[in-house]
């Protein structure tokens, strides 16, 4: 049998995608939220990818690995990241476009799975710029 992950992952790219080298705070590389990690080029992706921390080794965004995501919430086309943390689900949003997440499709699809993930004690947040947003769930 076939793994889902892997065939999603052989399918998908991060291509020209460098948005978890400039959205997320990673400490091991005292780099800060919002800001272009000092290895990475813009289109390009990591200068030291072969040597590059566990962290980034081991990170995948749900794009990546979701096969129930579909090409417009590839990164680049959704202009944010989305990646799950337990019962959390963090959305990263491109500060460049901060709007994006309140669009549709994405709206609603957030509060599709903020709906989901509150029946379980879960939640979605957004992170957009030094902004967080919790998405409320509907009734």
């Amino acid at each position: 049998m076939t793994n889902k992950v892997t065939s999603v992952m052989d399918a998908r790219a991060c291509g020209t995608c460098t948005l978890c080298c400039r959205l997320p705070e990673i400490d091991q590389l005292s780099k800060p939220a919002n800001a272009l990690c000092v290895n990475c080029v813009t289109g390009q992706g990591c200068l030291i990818y072969d040597g590059r921390p566990d962290l980034c080794r081991d990170f995948l965004c749900a794009w990546m690995t979701d096969p129930k995501l579909g090409p417009q919430w590839d990164p680049v086309v959704a202009k944010m990241m989305v990646y799950g943390q337990g019962d959390q689900l963090t959305v990263l949003v491109d500060p460049d476009h901060p709007q994006s997440w309140r669009e549709e499709p994405y709206a609603s699809q957030l509060t599709s799975w903020a709906t989901k993930a509150a029946g379980r004690g879960g939640y979605v947040i957004v992170f957009v710029g030094d902004d967080v947003y919790k998405v409320a769930p509907t009734n």
